[in-house]
């Protein structure tokens, strides 16, 4: 199949099809004419790459990770990759870091919120407990 259709069929662009050529994630067989030729294969490969790249995944990470992918059935085979391994780790340990550090973005945001709506209650007059306490609430610090 030519370039348009392996586009049709996985839904990427030409464009990022002959970006993943580029960058050696993808190789597409020449004709006599030059054209890009492509099969099933790599219609699955580029699902592949796509599954790696919504991961958040670096295209050279991705390009270690297909190595391995080609020299080992990674799901049918004894055999083990130890650079897969060590992928997966890598991005575990971010998204673990990624969300830790948006939980503390979301408390003192929330914090943040709750001093807005005391401020906003008490200038009201409606609002709930002394100046005092909300004087306290409003005076914390957000880092």
């Amino acid at each position: 199949m030519k370039i348009s259709q392996l586009s049709k069929a996985t839904g990427v662009s030409a464009r990022s099809i002959r970006y993943y050529e580029k960058k050696r994630l993808l190789t597409a067989r020449r004709l006599d004419n030059d054209y890009r030729e492509f099969d099933e294969a790599d219609v699955k490969r580029i699902k592949t790459i796509q599954i790696y790249l919504e991961l958040g995944m670096s295209t050279k990470d991705i390009l270690e990770i297909l190595k391995c992918h080609d020299n080992y059935d990674a799901y049918d085979s004894d055999e083990f990759c130890e650079e897969m391994l060590e992928a997966y780790e890598e991005k575990h340990a971010e998204i673990v870091h990624q969300i830790q550090t948006m939980t503390t973005v979301q408390q003192k945001l929330e914090q943040r919120m709750e001093q807005m709506r005391v401020r906003r209650r008490t200038k009201m007059g409606t609002g709930i407990g002394s100046d005092e306490q909300s004087s306290k609430t409003i005076g914390a610090t957000m880092v």
